[in-house]
């Protein structure tokens, strides 16, 4: 079992900041990579940013430049620095994780989510 405890969201104004935090904890052998998505009302679910076991990101177009996703491997926790925020930022962000059991056997988990509302 895992559990993904996600933190950080709020209510902030058009240019400002928020940092989200996602910590993972639970029996896992190897984290293969953490993201985060985000999904505003009428739409699916999107990558906003992921971070590999190799360090390698992955950004969303509309975030690069903005966001950054960074982790702290030795807690298992994922962040996201989300700088000049926009009202299209607005939406719910899930953390993701992919991972391996002791298994072997891959994984994939999402959190809870954390309502980030930018106002105009």
């Amino acid at each position: 079992q895992v559990q993904l405890v996600e933190s950080g969201g709020g209510l902030v104004q058009a240019g400002g900041s928020l940092r989200l935090s996602c910590a993972a904890s639970g029996s896992i052998f190897k984290i293969n990579a953490m993201g985060w998505y985000r999904q505003a009302p009428g739409n699916q679910r999107e990558l906003v940013a992921r971070i590999r076991s190799g360090g390698g990101t992955n950004y969303a177009d509309s975030v690069k430049g903005r966001f950054t996703i960074s982790r702290d491997n030795a807690k298992n926790t994922v962040y996201l620095q989300m700088n000049s925020l926009k009202p299209e930022d607005t939406g719910v962000y899930y953390c993701n994780l992919n991972w391996n059991d002791w298994n072997g056997w891959g994984n994939d988990d999402w959190g809870q989510g954390t309502q980030v509302t930018v106002s105009s």
